[in-house]
């Protein structure tokens, strides 16, 4: 396999057996057996249909912040988004970001600009293209409401255009998530305003996450999805986790809706702590909490 990749990608840019924990915000994760350092679309499109021709297993790695990997790691290829594919562009009330870049960067480019919007993705840790899958939000905004039009690429290399429509935002869900499409660009129309209330709200709202959640230790943010009449983290505190740890993994004491890795966590027990916290919340009120994070690779 790598005798072709070789002729797609720079050898320097095929990273092998590197430990996952580096390129995640939870800390932890095993060993991948390769890293390929994305930075043009036409590499993605050559790469794209020969991994699929030969039933190669690989997974999209945007900035890790919705990740939990395994101990053991993970036996396939993954794909990140690198240098240019990390750009992000203003033009007028629009702004073009590219699939690797973080939303803190795309909101700093608008603030910057004088554009507004994006106050509310100041603080997601996220890029861009994991941001759109998951329909990204925080503080009453949410990607739905700003993004004009997203490019994709299928298992086949073909390039589509969605608009906002197409795109069928939910509530951390989008279409992509039910489809086998990798997001490439993302264009946003923002509104004009004033550049020092933009950044006043961005302060405003940091300040608000300082106090709120538990920020000092590694986590992947929001554990949960938030159940339909229910707050996650509620529930967490009333069944009696607050503070409920397993090896170095402990549900935040600041904010029971997160999960977070003290320092010494293994997956495993980010794993356990998490599943403990699904079967205590199920039995006290018959709720079921489902993870936002994706688990990859093996525990």
């Amino acid at each position: 396999m790598y005798d072709y990749v070789k002729t797609v990608i720079p050898e320097e840019r095929i990273l092998f057996h590197r430990q996952m924990k580096d390129y995640t915000t939870f800390r932890v994760g095993g060993e991948a057996d390769c890293i390929i350092l994305i930075q043009r679309e036409e590499e993605l499109e050559k790469l794209l249909p020969y991994l699929n021709r030969i039933e190669q297993e690989y997974f999209i790695l945007g900035n890790g912040s919705n990740l939990l990997v395994g101990d053991k790691g993970y036996r396939g290829v993954v794909l990140k988004f690198d240098g240019p594919m990390e750009q992000v562009a203003v033009d007028g009330t629009r702004i073009t970001a590219k699939a690797g870049a973080l939303l803190s960067q795309a909101a700093s480019a608008a603030r910057d600009h004088g554009l507004s919007g994006l106050e509310f993705a100041a603080g997601i840790p996220g890029s861009i293209g994991g941001g759109v899958v998951m329909n990204a939000g925080a503080y009453e905004g949410e990607m739905k409401q700003v993004v004009e039009e997203v490019r994709v690429m299928d298992r086949d290399g073909q390039i589509t255009t969605l608009d906002n429509d197409t795109m069928e935002f939910g509530y951390r869900t989008s279409t992509i998530r039910n489809r086998a499409f990798i997001v490439l660009e993302v264009v946003m129309r923002l509104t004009e305003g004033d550049r020092e209330q933009i950044g006043a709200r961005m302060e405003e709202l940091a300040a608000l996450r300082r106090s709120k959640q538990p920020l000092e230790y590694p986590s992947a943010g929001s554990t949960f999805k938030r159940p339909e009449g229910y707050y996650a983290g509620k529930l967490i505190m009333d069944a009696g986790m607050r503070g409920y740890r397993i090896g170095g993994a402990q549900v935040a004491d600041k904010h029971c809706g997160f999960v977070v890795n003290t320092g010494k966590a293994t997956a495993a027990d980010i794993r356990e702590v998490i599943e403990e916290v699904q079967e205590r919340v199920r039995e006290r009120f018959h709720v079921a909490l489902e993870p936002e994070i994706v688990f990859l690779g093996d525990f």
